[in-house]
């Protein structure tokens, strides 16, 4: 097919950079709009209340009529966890490999969404074609099987995203890279890497997954009892080698929880699981064998292992307790923020009984290039210009060096922040404005209904409690029939408190007696003067600030 010369390149980032998660980025080619991946992230710590955050799509949703498609790199929730929000607005094409698609789908109906998105499969060896580019795709190595990058071919030169990717020497089918494919879109002409800077400050190579897996077995054959093995569902790679050691320890596996059993199913189901026979047993069958015979395997999303693992130490889980003698293999890599509840979880495992295997040193190899998989990869595409993605500021900043170690220059390297517009044009790449972008929070079945607003109010609460204030007038008579009380709810123990809160009264009841005596009563200025006196009065003597809120009634 012969296109006409591309007028217009532009780059747009909608999230995964300064943050991790929310990967959501935008090629627009001419009239053509390609939406790179759609994830979510956890919440951060002062998003009180929060369950997850997604990104703002309303550039593309003013423009919904120009996008040709979602082109997801792989199954990992912050690159397709946004899809069912994303897809009641947008009625587009969703692109991606097998698995990719599998885990999708019952990530959207997970969420709740009751329409049918128009997933697409596509495989390595897909082309797609387009009024104003072409789309190909190539395999990478990452924690889950299925992962690939994708090149829009324009006339003007490739646009390559890499997605999460590492170099595995010694991956096995479903993990290796395509590197003679990569070398390949090198050769055609790089007009811009979009590259994976998650492990960009880690000098050197990451640990092969080879040498993980006999860590595994090692640790499976010395363990005295039962094994509770903890992953994330997604991390596919982690599961396979609690399977292959279990094998290698003559152990019998069982699923714990209806979600890990979902995901390990989908997984055998497309043949991405490679489990011996007889391996895998009914949770109701474990009683039936010796412990040093059994592993128990718990996965879950976000958090969950985590939290799990918690309610088996406080015996408060429905189906295992953690008892003395277990082995707890911790094979969920910790997340950003969360490094002080998995020492808390592993403190409350030993306190319970049980032998913790967890921590750098072991299995928990990173699922991302380091520096010098980062140089292999900008060598082999030799790209015009270089955009880092998918890691904070400081990880952006070391892939930007590694890529002027690699030759590029600084006007050849752009790091983005979230919303910005980057033109190609005339031999370079400049900033073209800026398209809405932040993060919409979902909260329940609320997407975006909380703000920051709310989150301030929430934030307050937590602080320093609140209060309600309550009191009825008689307006006609000018007199106080009920009230003032004082209720009070994470601010002060109130039998302990009772001066405070008599004297508060007091001084409400003074506004109050004041402001009804006049002819024109003004209830918004009454309920202001109840916060401002209270406010001063309670942080004179408790130098907290909790939220006041006056209840005025009439009758």
């Amino acid at each position: 097919m012969n296109r006409q010369k591309n007028q217009s390149i532009k780059i747009m980032v909608l999230g995964g950079v300064n943050e991790f998660g929310k990967n959501m980025y935008l090629v627009e080619i001419d009239e053509d709009i390609f939406v790179l991946d759609a994830g979510l992230m956890l919440p951060e710590n002062e998003m009180l209340g929060i369950d997850i955050v997604i990104p703002d799509i309303t550039y593309l949703i003013h423009n919904k009529e120009r996008v040709q498609g979602i082109f997801l790199t792989h199954g990992h929730e912050d690159h397709i966890g946004a899809l069912s929000y994303i897809v009641r607005e947008l009625n587009v094409p969703i692109y991606g490999t097998r698995l990719t698609i599998a885990i999708a789908k019952a990530k959207v109906k997970q969420q709740g969404y009751k329409g049918k998105p128009n997933f697409i499969e596509i495989s390595t060896d897909s082309f797609l074609e387009f009024q104003s580019a072409q789309v190909s795709f190539y395999h990478t190595t990452h924690s889950i099987p299925d992962s690939v990058g994708i090149c829009i071919h324009t006339t003007e030169g490739n646009i390559v995203y890499t997605g999460d990717f590492k170099f595995d020497q010694a991956a096995t089918n479903f993990y290796r890279t395509d590197i003679q494919k990569i070398a390949q879109i090198g050769g055609e002409g790089v007009l811009c890497l979009l590259s994976d800077s998650t492990e960009a400050e880690k000098p050197g190579y990451t640990q092969s997954e080879s040498k993980v897996v006999k860590q595994v077995i090692d640790s499976f054959v010395h363990a005295p009892g039962r094994i509770i093995a903890a992953s994330f569902a997604s991390d596919l790679i982690r599961i396979q080698h609690i399977f292959d050691a279990a094998k290698e320890s003559q152990r019998k596996v069982a699923i714990i929880g209806n979600f890990t059993q979902t995901a390990v199913d989908i997984a055998i189901q497309y043949e991405y699981l490679h489990i011996a026979d007889d391996i895998l047993i009914p949770f109701g069958d474990i009683h039936t064998y010796p412990d040093d015979e059994i592993v128990l395997l718990t996965t879950g999303i976000q958090g969950e292992p985590i939290e799990v693992l918690q309610k088996m130490a406080k015996q408060t889980h429905k189906q295992v307790t953690i008892k003395k003698g277990d082995t707890v293999l911790l094979a969920a890599s910790p997340l950003r923020g969360s490094e002080v509840i998995i020492s808390r979880t592993i403190d409350m495992l030993y306190r319970a009984g049980a032998n913790v295997i967890s921590g750098k040193g072991t299995f928990n190899t990173s699922s991302h290039g380091s520096q010098e998989e980062l140089k292999f990869m900008i060598n082999l595409m030799k790209p015009s210009f270089f955009i880092p993605v998918h890691g904070e500021y400081r990880m952006l900043k070391a892939h930007a060096k590694i890529a002027k170690e690699c030759g590029l220059k600084d006007n050849q390297i752009v790091i983005p922040e979230k919303g910005d517009v980057l033109e190609i044009a005339e031999g370079s790449i400049r900033p073209a404005g800026r398209i809405p972008s932040g993060n919409v929070l979902i909260d329940g079945s609320g997407v975006g209904d909380v703000g920051n607003i709310v989150l301030r109010d929430r934030k307050l609460l937590s602080q320093d409690g609140i209060l309600l204030v309550v009191v009825t007038l008689n307006k006609k008579e000018k007199k106080i029939s009920a009230g003032p009380e004082i209720i009070s709810r994470g601010f002060v123990y109130v039998r302990e408190s009772e001066e405070l809160l008599v004297e508060a009264t007091n001084r409400v009841r003074e506004i109050v007696v004041k402001s009804i005596s006049k002819d024109s009563f003004d209830w918004n200025g009454i309920k202001q003067e109840m916060r401002d006196e209270l406010n001063q009065y309670f942080y004179e003597k408790t130098k907290r600030r909790p939220m006041i809120l006056p209840i005025i009634m009439e009758v």
